[in-house]
């Protein structure tokens, strides 16, 4: 038997979690964040195997993962259980609009021989070109970055309009599979999780309600875009097929993106509108890539400057 690993996905804001058991997040909450708790996996040939949804409630002690322990457990004592060599998180954090904190996010795409990862702390507000915003929350993690920029390498080409939404501390990677890689990456996982919680629990309440909708914009504008032109959608579409790729990316990773907003895709990128008013399918329209880290060790961009629209 063959137990296909599940996709985590679109974690709406945890407080912070516990790695005691390895499987499973154990979450607790503040006032700034709440949770949505969602996974999904796929077998090879493209059909679902597991699906699940759990909306966090603070009156309520019960957790589903306790079925999959069972399930898990009860499994393995009849049959060994394998994992799949295909595995893939997305793990976003995100805070409630009264807080301009960065986004988490983890996207990890992992098979028996290779591993594509990105791990930042996705800036809500653009850092080319309000230094406020830049200093406020990433001056004092440019070393975190440093130290593991130089453990997982630069992974290759990255668009230009894929920088507007990654910050100095960015990890963009590809590495093979080993243990030592995998115990790196976790490394990685935890400190940035880490430093996101601090950034947190210093972080002040937002009042004014301008302040507060250009949050929630920026929001939508982000999930707008992942929605969208997110790289990892074409490893879903081989898993997966495109029609229930589109669906998973609609209605399940990027949630929210038909909550938050009414704008359009286009509305935020119109560099990407064709004659016929459809979305332009190229990744990017720039036509420019970065094969190495464009910042500095001062955290400073170094490449051509990214026009934001």
């Amino acid at each position: 038997m063959e137990c296909f690993s599940s996709t985590p996905s679109s974690f709406s804001s945890p407080r912070w979690f516990s790695k005691a058991n390895p499987s499973f997040l154990g979450l607790k909450f503040n006032s700034k964040l709440s949770l949505n708790r969602k996974c999904r996996s796929f077998n090879k040939d493209g059909s679902r195997c597991l699906s699940m949804s759990h909306k966090a409630n603070e009156s309520s002690d019960f957790s589903y993962k306790k079925l999959i322990h069972f399930a898990l457990e009860e499994t393995n004592t009849h049959t060994p259980l394998a994992l799949s060599p295909l595995q893939v998180l997305d793990f976003a954090a995100f805070p409630k609009p009264e807080f301009d904190l960065p986004i988490f996010c983890a996207n990890f795409f992992t098979t028996a021989k290779m591993n594509i990862i990105v791990l930042d702390l996705n800036p809500l507000h653009d850092i080319m070109d309000q230094e406020d915003y830049k200093d406020k929350y990433y001056k004092d993690l440019i070393p975190l970055g440093l130290k593991y920029s130089e453990l997982l390498p630069w992974g290759g080409k990255l668009t230009s309009e894929s920088l507007r939404f990654f910050s100095p501390i960015v990890i963009w990677t590809r590495f093979s599979s080993s243990p030592h890689n995998h115990s790196v990456l976790f490394s990685a996982f935890r400190d940035y999780y880490q430093a996101w919680v601090e950034l947190m629990d210093r972080s002040d309440e937002e009042t004014d309600a301008s302040q507060i909708a250009r949050n929630c914009e920026a929001q939508h504008r982000y999930l707008t875009w992942r929605s969208e032109k997110d790289p990892g959608h074409g490893v879903l579409k081989r898993l997966t097929g495109e029609d229930l790729a589109k669906d998973v990316i609609k209605k399940f990773l990027f949630n929210g993106v038909n909550e938050l907003g009414n704008k359009t895709f286009l509305d935020y990128f119109p560099e990407y509108r064709c004659e016929d008013d459809k979305v332009n399918e190229k990744r990017s329209m720039i036509g420019k890539s970065f094969e190495n880290r464009p910042w500095n060790a001062r955290g400073e961009f170094i490449g051509d400057r990214v026009e934001i629209f």
